[in-house]
């Protein structure tokens, strides 16, 4: 297999490597997408709060969030995408972690995922100049996503940039995502938001249509407190709070309202959500399962596999979809 420009290892989430044969792990809910992420012996040079990947943390560098990542050879990986299991996979993505030569890396990991398994690739990247999006681009990446991951610009500072001594700068964020936008198109570039860093609902809410008017989709994370993080005290948000912005969200992607049609109380909680019929627009769930990618389902990144969910896996059930929808009226 002639890979001489690629990386020899890579790492892979826990489930997507029981989808690929790689290892033995009893799936409840198998990935549709396969998470890769790229491989360094070192930390990552960003600093970020919450992540067990950041420069400064003592941490266990195999995790991200709640998912472990055990690291392969990359011919094992490929060899994993010709086994039959692998016709549950929609997607490849492709986690990229920010140390020297990292984009040679993804740019050659991501020619060779687009040739060896024939699935769309989608790649989760720092900020990047426009000649570098144009050679993940050419290389074969389809979608990609750039998380700001704070709702604002002082908590991006807070949680991965200045104040943190990070690398990341706001700014240089929102101009990759519209430099993104054009070399990728509508609706094939994304942007992770967290919540439960401090925002008040309002601010996500403002950060979600602002980034539908840049024709950004938002991708919702719940915080996870990971031991060894900065943010290892902090608790994760409340359910309610994450169901009225994953029902808000729908809605600003969606069409079906804006952010001038909701309504906040003095704290920043939405109140309300203009005239929608939220029984007919939420009626199927699909506000409350993951969103990203199509064929991302991103299974237990926030929970646990007995739940309560932040993010469904799958298609919710009948009772499921009446409790979420109860849930929004608390």
């Amino acid at each position: 297999m002639n890979h001489d420009l690629a990386p020899d290892r890579v790492r892979v989430s826990v489930g997507t490597a029981s989808v690929l044969g790689l290892l033995r792990y009893r799936l409840s809910v198998p990935p549709t997408t396969a998470y890769l992420m790229t491989y360094t012996e070192g930390s990552c040079l960003a600093n970020c709060s919450f992540c067990a990947q950041a420069r400064d943390h003592n941490t266990n560098r195999d995790q991200l969030s709640r998912v472990v990542w055990p690291d392969y050879p990359l011919d094992r990986v490929l060899e994993g995408f010709r086994k039959p299991a692998q016709d549950l996979l929609e997607r490849v993505c492709v986690q990229v972690i920010y140390y020297p030569g990292f984009l040679d890396d993804t740019v050659d990991l991501v020619r060779l995922l687009r040739d060896e398994t024939g699935l769309p690739v989608s790649v989760d990247t720092c900020p990047v100049d426009k000649e570098s999006l144009l050679r993940l681009r050419k290389a074969g990446a389809e979608m990609i996503s750039i998380p700001l991951d704070g709702a604002t610009p002082r908590i991006f500072d807070e949680i991965k940039g200045r104040d943190v001594k990070g690398p990341y700068r706001w700014e240089w964020h929102m101009e990759a995502l519209r430099e993104a936008v054009e070399v990728f198109g509508e609706g094939n570039v994304g942007s992770n938001l967290i919540v439960g860093l401090g925002e008040t609902e309002r601010d996500a809410a403002e950060l979600i249509q602002r980034l539908h008017d840049m024709k950004v989709k938002t991708v919702l994370f719940a915080f996870t407190p990971l031991a060894g993080t900065r943010l290892e005290d902090l608790p994760p948000p409340q359910m309610e709070k994450y169901r009225r912005l994953q029902a808000a969200r729908h809605l600003i992607v969606n069409g079906h309202a804006s952010l001038e049609d909701l309504s906040f109380d003095e704290d920043g909680r939405i109140t309300g959500y203009g005239g929608v019929d939220l029984d007919s627009v939420l009626g199927d769930g699909a506000a409350f399962m993951t969103t990203g990618c199509p064929g991302c389902n991103r299974p237990f990144y926030n929970e646990r596999p007995s739940g309560p969910f932040y993010n469904y896996p799958r298609p919710l059930t009948e009772d499921e979809i009446k409790e979420e929808r109860a849930s929004l009226k608390k």
